[in-house]
């Protein structure tokens, strides 16, 4: 599945990079104060330049402008923190109590008692006792007791064994993963969707196999009303146990293994979240509300469209029939058979043909109102889907579809196995897209581009495509057995989406993306937050945890780095093997490395070395120190956050490296393979200095001695063009990182980045503005004008000229457009004036054109946040935002409507996004992260997102893509004790499911981190800046 995030990392290449892609496919917990609104009770109404419209985020009463947290003393910080947590009624009531307590003990009456003798109150204490314990006697002890009869043993070891069923009864299974005694072998699935109502009705008859004999079948259920169970043709009652979405069968008799028919009609409402089988809606250019139903069942949501066994190793295979009024169209996996009209109010039925084996988070269909364009590829017939509306916007989707169908065909040498592809553009659709086997579902902004759009847009459009397709055999073909090894998908997804682009799609750069991925990567897993590839789940929150950056990135990465260690194509060659070996089955990460381990010549033990990536979190940071001829380099775990200790973990590490004798061509590469803790590595002859990890292919961080960096700096100095551009990124990366480690001082980061005015080459440029912005947004967010200031100036000294330089014309290459988009939104954020003048200038052509004039793709995010700016302007994009039927375009509107500094807009963008009303839900990650990037808005996100947790958790659910998202979007910018305190005692409050979140650790970690970094750092910036 491709998460949303990665959306947003390729928009936010420029100082940031964003969490972003795909499946993603992602209550107010205080008493609410008088001076604040409610906002999920008084929502601005649209004309929002209404006086009455106010909204003070409790933060800013702490943080604002010129108050930082040093302006309070300690008793403040607590008071303040206290009635956050308690609200303010409570603290007034508690002080008041307080006050009464102390007063009455401090009073002395007049006429004091004489104390009573010993003996007397001896007998006192003696008379109390006795009174107290006849009390405890009568009240704790069972009235049972004292009857004749006794009590009746409970059978208190089952219950405290088995859960508690809805019906009251004993639940027959005592695990979240279902037992392996029964087997789905054929699912037969009914349903009839009522599009005015939002509910449906189903039937399903599976065909299960009893492999042990038992008393019990248990499946998942969730969230239906379900109306009769047969088991072979005769009625049970099943029992439900909610927590778990597990219903349960209990027989008299142990079943004998064979095969029987297991059946059920159920009725349930069409999902209001993106999972399970959800309702959406939008407006057609004509005005008219129109409505569709779609599926997303990935990881765990098959179960609320119909009974199943919802696990990845239950593999059956599905027939589907669906009712639906004659203007709809149905879709599902496979072809359909046949349609059949049902004489009941022009009701007809879809009947699809019976589907390959697969698991049942891969079942898909969709009912809805759609248009198509179809070409066929050798024995498949692809087609797109749209909106009626957006029918034009198919094109370039389709011819991409079919050249990437040809290439995996050809490279995998497996050709894709159903007679049919679609690719189904939804309106409404939380994740990037979903790989469906046969039936792939996109966001309208991942899968349709306008004619006009440039291969800035179609760089993305493209990249989602080819995840998706890979996915129909590393996933869908071979599935992981079990959700911790999920990087089996979605690793092998993303690393062949950027290989075969570079194969098919030369011209669009790619390399450049997937070099920022694996900086991502890098950036995520050096939390002790982080967790292995594959890594122990079970409960559905550490489920969908799994579809984070490990899985995605670092999978992808260390698939690289494999890559790059095999030769003679043995990593092609194992990947064939595995697809083949375990073909429509279930695996395991040992299974990939036996693959690759039977085809490989070399005397390396694949498995061995590559168990060192996958059960180990983190990465190894190898330092070289160097001695004449001889380099001695150790390893040990890059952890940015050791409070907890270090650990001894040991990576096998492919090294490559090159030195100043050859340097750029791969030919150049030499490998060193470091298992140990320390090795020594013995150079041939003059060399005057080395670059470790060649091209960045491998997934770890260098440092050097001193004097390796200064040989390294010197040298790009005197010619820049002396290392590949991926290995310059690399050293820029690979510095603000060892800052922030404190293996390096600020100064020799500066120290390197003196080099940077001569650079011309995207990938280093854009990785020292991205290290760069995030320093400056830590600065100016803490409000420390003066430094905020400094850094722009450095900024502006470094990449001013460049800047100047940059066309405002159309442009071809896809390198040279990001380089530029990054450029120039840094000058237009940081209000240089050529760059907001030009913007302008772009924006008002653009209105005075009727919007017809073409506004370079890779410049139309900073024009139109240049032009947000203005009452006028903003206005204006709004009234575009809500006509324009181009995606691409929409959602830059968008971000430019969210980076406004007005408040009252800021609330209403929130807002909107939250609601759904004129800003879909499925954009409100993008909304709060776009907010948060700026000054004004970042302390109103917080509060938002806290005061509206409940109703976010409703839409996304806990721990989902879209969740790691608002969360990391909300903190990751904070720097102070108090903020720390805020988010800490925010998530606590939300309980287990809210303080145990990775998501949330990994936020307290980036806290502490910000912390110290700053604090070990600003005077070095106050000094060199």
């Amino acid at each position: 599945m491709e998460s949303a995030n990665h959306l947003n990392q390729q928009e936010y290449g420029a100082i940031e990079r964003a969490p972003l892609p795909r499946n993603m496919i992602e209550n107010s917990m205080f008493e609410e104060e008088p001076d604040v609104v409610d906002l999920a009770k008084e929502s601005p109404s649209y004309h929002i330049d209404s006086d009455d419209v106010t909204y003070e985020p409790r933060s800013s009463r702490l943080l604002v402008r010129g108050l930082g947290e040093n302006d309070m003393d300690e008793d403040e910080e607590d008071y303040e923190s206290s009635a956050r947590l308690l609200g303010m009624s409570f603290m007034n009531r508690s002080s008041s109590q307080r006050s009464a307590a102390s007063s009455y003990t401090r009073q002395q009456p007049s006429n004091s008692c004489s104390p009573l003798s010993t003996k007397t109150t001896a007998v006192g204490v003696l008379i109390l006792v006795l009174v107290v314990s006849m009390f405890m006697v009568i009240y704790f002890v069972p009235s049972c007791t004292f009857t004749k009869k006794g009590c009746q043993k409970s059978n208190s070891s089952m219950s405290s064994i088995y859960p508690i069923s809805t019906s009251g009864e004993l639940f027959p299974w005592t695990d979240l993963r279902l037992p392996v005694s029964v087997h789905p072998v054929h699912y037969n699935i009914s349903l009839h969707p009522d599009l005015n109502s939002m509910t449906f009705q189903g039937n399903v008859s599976i065909v299960v196999l009893v492999v042990h004999e038992t008393k019990n079948i248990v499946l998942h259920s969730s969230d239906m009303n379900i109306i009769k169970v047969t088991f072979d043709d005769k009625e049970y009652r099943f029992l439900e146990y909610k927590p778990w979405q597990q219903i349960a069968i209990k027989f008299p008799e142990d079943l004998k293994k064979g095969q029987y028919v297991l059946k059920f009609s159920y009725k349930a409402n069409l999902s209001n979240s993106y999972d399970g089988f959800y309702n959406s809606s939008y407006v057609d250019t004509a005005g008219t509300k129109r409505v569709l139903a779609a599926t997303q069942f990935e990881p765990l949501a098959a179960r609320k469209a119909f009974p199943c066994f919802d696990e990845p190793a239950f593999k059956s295979t599905f027939v589907v029939k669906m009712t639906r009024e004659a203007k709809y169209i149905s879709l599902s996996n496979m072809p359909k058979i046949k349609t059949t009209d049902l004489n009941e109010n022009g009701l007809q039925e879809d009947e699809f043909e019976s589907s390959v084996k697969m698991s049942t988070y891969l079942v898909a269909f969709i009912v809805a109102e759609f248009s198509s364009h179809s070409k066929n590829v050798s024995k498949t017939t692809v087609s797109v889907y749209a909106v009626p509306d957006k029918k034009d916007q198919v094109h370039y989707a389709l011819e991409t579809a079919c050249k990437l169908l040809k290439f995996y065909n050809t490279f995998f040498e497996i050709e894709y196995p159903l007679s049919k592809l679609d690719l189904v553009a939804i309106p409404d659709f939380l994740a990037g897209a979903m790989e469906n086997w046969g039936l792939i579902t996109f966001r309208e902004t991942t899968l349709l581009v306008g004619n006009q759009s440039s291969r800035f847009d179609k760089q993305l459009v493209t990249s989602v495509i080819a995840h998706e397709l890979a996915h129909q055999w590393f996933g869908n073909l071979v599935t992981m057995r079990w959700w911790n090894d999920l990087w089996l998908n979605e690793g092998f997804a993303t690393y062949m989406q950027y290989m075969s682009i570079e194969n098919v799609f030369p011209d669009l750069d790619i390399d450049i993306e997937f070099l920022n991925v694996r900086f991502k990567a890098l950036a995520k897993d050096a939390l002790n937050s982080s967790h292995p590839v594959s890594t122990f789940v079970s409960t559905p929150e550490q489920v969908e945890e799994m579809f984070d950056s490990v899985s995605y990135e670092k999978g992808a990465s260390i698939l690289l780095m494999l890559n790059a260690t095999l030769r003679d194509g043995e990593f092609h060659k194992g990947v064939i093997e595995y697809l083949q070996n375990y073909n429509l089955s279930n695996t395991e990460s040992k299974d990939l490395w036996n693959s690759l381990s039977q085809v490989s010549k070399q005397s390396l033990n694949v498995s061995e070395m590559m168990n060192t990536w996958t059960v180990h979190k983190g990465f190894p940071l190898v330092t070289v120190k160097r001695n004449g001829p001889q380099v001695t380099l150790s390893q040990e775990h890059f952890l940015l956050n050791a409070e907890n200790g270090t650990d001894d973990s040991l990576w096998h590490i492919p090294l490559t490296y090159v030195n100043d004798s050859c340097s750029v061509l791969r030919s150049c590469k030499q490998v060193f393979h470091l298992k140990d803790k320390e090795a020594t590595l013995q150079l041939p002859g003059q060399v005057k200095w080395l670059k470790f990890n060649f091209r960045s292919d491998g997934f770890y961080i260098v440092h050097y001695d001193e004097q390796g960096w200064s040989d390294l700096i010197s040298a790009l100095k005197v010619d820049v063009n002396v290392l590949p551009s991926e290995d310059k990124a690399a050293l820029i990366n690979n510095i603000f990182a060892l800052s922030r480690l404190g293996k390096v001082s600020f100064r020799q980061v500066l120290n390197l980045m003196d080099y940077i005015r001569n650079e011309t080459e995207t990938a280093p440029l854009t990785e020292a503005l991205s290290q760069l912005g995030q320093i400056y947004r830590l600065l100016d967010k803490r409000s420390d004008l003066n430094l905020a200031s400094s850094m722009t100036t450095y900024i502006e000294s470094h990449f001013g000229s460049l800047m100047e330089s940059q066309s405002w014309e159309v442009e071809t290459s896809v390198s040279k457009m990001t380089l530029r988009s990054a450029l120039l939104e840094t000058a237009c954020a940081l209000n240089r004036p050529n760059c907001t003048t030009q913007a302008r200038r772009l924006f008002d052509q653009w209105l005075a054109s009727n919007k017809t004039l073409q506004i370079p793709s890779d410049l139309m995010r900073t024009v139109f946040k240049v032009a947000a700016k203005t009452d006028e302007g903003w206005s204006k994009l709004l009234g575009s935002y809500k006509h324009s039927i181009y995606d691409t375009e929409k959602r830059k509107m968008l971000e430019a409507l969210a980076s406004t500094q007005d408040v009252r807009k800021i609330i209403w963008v929130l807002q909107k996004s939250l609601d759904g009303s004129e800003i879909q839900n499925q954009e409100f990650p993008l909304v709060i992260h776009t907010v948060c990037r700026d000054f004004a808005g970042y302390l109103y996100a917080w509060d938002f997102m806290k005061e509206n947790w409940e109703k976010i958790t409703q839409k996304f659910p806990i721990g989902s893509f879209a969740i790691q998202s608002i969360i990391t979007s909300t903190t990751s910018q904070f720097s102070t004790k108090t903020h720390l305190a805020e988010v800490q005692n925010f998530f606590s409050s939300l309980g287990a499911k809210g303080s145990q979140m990775r998501i949330v650790q990994e936020a307290i970690e980036t806290i502490k981190h910000n912390m110290r970094w700053m604090e070990k750092n600003l005077n070095t910036l106050q000094s060199w800046l």
